[in-house]
């Protein structure tokens, strides 16, 4: 089917560009979702798929937190190999994702999950806005400046700070007259 679309082979061929990610995981997802027709943000999606956090609470005992797995567990099950994928062929965020999580809890899972879960929503994004993966989209450390994309010819300007106002204090008048002036009247 995904051949014979015009349309549909050039969101997936837009989408397989994650190495990791196969053309039957992309099937699976469009026909599990139906094409991401009936979501209107990323979060329905999370949670229609079981990846929604939910936390083990009553009254003052606080459990552990984990996914609900209450939504479709084909879309879990077709994201589990892409997650090993992504994180062995370093693929956009998706390692650095891995690495924090597994040093927060020592937990492998736990990360691979992580990843999933991002690996939904990116291609979810990438359904919705028709665009092609750039794995060198958040490939920053965040310690260099931002720089403009072009130049125009023009230099930034310099910030100039304003001066400083001094303000009358209450002791002072703010006016030249005396206080005998002032309580004569």
């Amino acid at each position: 089917m995904i051949e014979g679309d015009g349309l549909l082979k050039e969101r997936t061929n837009k989408i397989n560009k994650i190495k990791g990610v196969s053309i039957l995981t992309i099937a699976t997802l469009i026909a599990e979702t139906n094409g991401f027709y009936l979501f209107k943000d990323h979060r329905q999606l999370v949670s229609y798929s079981g990846y929604d956090v939910i936390e083990n609470q009553s009254g003052k005992t606080k459990g552990k937190t984990r996914i609900s797995k209450k939504g479709n567990s084909h879309i879990r099950r077709c994201l589990h190999m892409p997650a090993f994928n992504v994180v062995r062929y370093n693929q956009g965020a998706f390692k650095p994702l891995y690495e924090r999580v597994f040093e927060r809890n020592n937990l492998k899972m736990q990360g691979y999950v992580a990843v999933q879960r991002k690996l939904l929503v990116l291609i979810y994004t990438l359904w919705k806005n028709n665009s092609e993966f750039d794995p060198d989209y958040h490939k920053t450390s965040g310690n260099e400046e931002l720089k403009p994309f072009f130049s125009l010819g023009f230099e930034e300007p310099e910030k100039k700070v304003a001066p400083i106002k001094i303000r009358a204090t209450q002791d002072e008048l703010p006016c030249n007259e005396s206080l005998e002036a002032l309580f004569s009247l």
